[in-house]
């Protein structure tokens, strides 16, 4: 008993402690935890049509409790318990408030308050005019204690509220988190360079447009102007402030990252317009104000306008890379380059402008039908470009309404004049005249043609009369130029012939020219033979006649003195014979002298008769005239009986020792026709 009454005690002092805890309200709130407090009665009354209870109100009251030990009466407060909200590095959480100002008709989400401190301070947020409903404001990265009684915090894994039983709220709730799931809109909008994108921005909250406007025009892009600049719509608040509108809108995202609110605006992104090397970009825009025409009274197709202005504008796009809105206009790419249309079936330029054009129809002079093929080469001036979108819309329908019926009556009206043959054997001057005369069409139109380029006009399938005319056409050229052929042929031999001749000749001339040189060369030959001759003769008959003479005059000089000595001995002119013979014989020998020339002059006598006198006579007779101081004459003879005396006595000498005969020859001078006789 006694054991049981200390239970008692003790069970009744623990309850009592316990009962008292709870009637003085002890609670602990982890600090990771945040504590919503419901006041379940008060002296002033409950709330009639709102949730938070801002002046002591029974209902939810608009401060949270931190982690800690706190002190709320069961008996007038309950306290839920709620986690921290905590958004991920790199996302967006959205906020649903329960409370506050209805939004006005031309809203779909509450305005910013900026003394909300985040939507943190629930107070702050319906003091200051915060209104129920989405809100425009987001939240970024971080850890939050929130009332979620008032608000309700929308992040990509998890949906933070305090559940009031209200299945239609929940509804609402999983429904806007759904929604945002599919628009993208718990990330930021991330535009990279290297995509050559552009985003296209459409805002669901503020002014709707007017009916002539399809576009919002853009607003509060200036930095200029803190105060309305929205930097890219991530601030909606100055945006509206600017007098932004609902709708698409003209102002587009470059490259970068966004943190902007999917409730507020979503962004498609499409590919920037490109504008390559080699064309030029003609805007149509769709929006802005009307313009002033800068085409001129003249012009009667359209106006081209400056750009921003409504129209077609005066000034293309060079090559390059814009972020151009392609719902507020569009651009239309020109070529610059050299446009070949080529007027032939299954057959289309590098543009594909000529895909629907075939061949020319023709009706010949002589009743033919061919079909011409043909090419034109033209080419648009970039200054020009506008002009030609403004008159004609695009290229292509310039070619298929234009060019093509313009280019194929040109040449109908030629066909028309020329027979089948001419049309063929005239391409070239009629390309010509063509390229020449359709230059001033194409201007009309703006345009610059470069050259026609004609081809072979052919006949259908089942047409054979032209491939007829064509076949006797080419079986006549190849009979002209058989003809042609032949005659060359003929020009050829002719002149193989003389050629033949020429070589025949040549050779000849060679051979005469060598012959007539080789005479002059054995006849200077000759010449200079006999000279050398007559020379060396000349030389040696000096040298004997010098040796000769010397001996001689010794000899006759001792001769003479001899006979003189010798008279008493009854015999001198023997003794003067022997003795000059002596000398003249040592003479001879000693200078090794022929005695006998080997070239005898014919002197003759007077009468052309008597014995041939010899040059060695003459000496003879030379000497001893001389040695005895005789005079000769003119003939060189002389009367003197010594002189002859001596000189018969020499000769008999020598004829006692026989010596060959001389010979007696003429010297002639040898002519150029027998150059061997020396």
């Amino acid at each position: 008993m006694q054991l049981f009454s200390v239970l008692l005690t003790v069970f009744l002092i623990l309850a009592g402690i316990v009962l008292l805890l709870w009637l003085i309200g002890l609670r602990i709130v982890p600090n990771n935890k945040i504590a919503v407090i419901e006041k379940w009665w008060s002296r002033k009354g409950s709330l009639d049509m709102q949730i938070i209870a801002l002046n002591g109100e029974a209902g939810y009251q608009p401060q949270v409790i931190r982690g800690g030990i706190h002190f709320l009466t069961p008996l007038m407060f309950k306290v839920h318990i709620s986690p921290l909200v905590t958004v991920p590095q790199g996302q967006i959480a959205y906020v649903f408030a329960r409370d506050g100002q209805p939004l006005e008709p031309i809203q779909t989400l509450g305005k910013i308050i900026p003394e909300c401190s985040n939507f943190q301070d629930a107070r702050g947020f319906l003091l200051n005019g915060g209104q129920r409903g989405p809100q425009r404001g987001i939240i970024r990265e971080g850890t939050y204690a929130f009332n979620l009684a008032q608000f309700i915090i929308i992040t990509e894994d998890k949906i933070y509220y305090l559940p009031m039983g209200t299945k239609a709220e929940e509804a609402t709730i999983m429904n806007m988190a759904a929604l945002l799931k599919d628009r993208g809109g718990f990330t930021p909008i991330v535009i990279k360079g290297t995509d050559d994108k552009v985003g296209i921005v459409t805002v669901h909250d503020g002014l709707s447009l007017t009916k002539d406007d399809i576009i919002a025009p853009a607003v509060g892009n200036d930095p200029v102007q803190p105060e309305i600049y929205h930097n890219n719509f991530q601030d909606p608040e100055k945006f509206l402030k600017a007098g932004g509108f609902r709708g698409r809108q003209y102002q587009v995202l470059v490259e970068g990252t966004y943190f902007i609110n999917r409730f507020f605006a979503t962004v498609e992104l499409i590919d920037k317009t490109i504008i390559d090397v080699g064309y030029v970009g003609v805007v149509v825009s769709y929006i802005g104000p009307k313009g002033v025409d800068s085409t001129g009274e003249d012009y009667k197709h359209g106006e081209l306008v400056e750009k921003g202005y409504r129209g077609v504008w005066r000034e293309p796009l060079m090559p390059g890379k814009y972020a151009f809105n392609t719902y507020a206009g569009k651009i239309k790419l020109i070529p610059t380059t050299n446009i070949i249309l080529k007027w032939i079936s299954n057959q289309t330029g590098f543009h594909k402008f000529d895909e629907n054009l075939k061949e020319v129809s023709l009706i010949t002079k002589d009743a033919f039908e061919p079909s011409l093929p043909l090419s034109v080469v033209m080419h648009i001036d970039y200054r020009k470009a506008p002009l030609v979108i403004q008159r004609f819309g695009d290229v292509k329908m310039l070619v298929d309404q234009t060019l093509d019926p313009m280019v194929s009556a040109y040449f109908k009206n030629i066909g028309q004049t020329k027979t089948l043959i001419q049309l063929i054997q005239d391409r070239n001057e009629i390309q010509r005249i063509s390229s020449s005369e359709m230059k001033a069409k194409f201007e009309h139109y703006n345009l610059e043609l470069e050259e026609v380029l004609i081809g072979t006009p052919a006949a259908s399938a089942s047409d054979d009369k032209i491939e007829i005319i064509l076949t006797q056409l080419r079986e006549r050229q190849i009979a002209v130029e058989q003809i042609e052929t032949y005659t060359q042929q003929e020009k050829a031999a002719e002149k193989e012939k003389e050629l033949r001749e020429a070589e025949s000749k040549a050779l000849q001339q060679k051979l005469l020219t060598e012959s007539d040189i080789n005479i002059h060369i054995q006849s200077n030959v000759g010449k200079a033979d006999y000279q050398r001759s007559l020379q060396e003769a000349a030389k040696i008959k000096a040298l004997a006649e010098a040796e000769a003479e010397k001996e001689a005059r010794v000899g006759i000089g001792k001769a003479i003195a001899i006979e003189e000595q010798v008279k008493a001995y009854g015999g001198p002119e023997y003794q003067v014979v022997q003795d000059v013979m002596t000398k003249f014989t040592a003479a001879i020998e000693k200078a090794k002298i022929d005695i006998v020339p080997k070239t005898v002059m014919s002197m003759g006598t007077k009468d052309g008769q008597g014995s041939t006198v010899n040059a060695f006579e003459m000496l003879i007779d030379l000497l001893i005239s001389e040695k005895l101081g005789v005079q000769l004459d003119q003939a060189g003879k002389t009367d003197d009986p010594r002189v002859n005396k001596i000189k018969e006595s020499i000769l008999r000498g020598m004829e006692q020792e026989p010596v060959p005969a001389v010979a007696s020859i003429e010297v002639k001078e040898p002519t150029e026709a027998a150059p061997e006789n020396k």
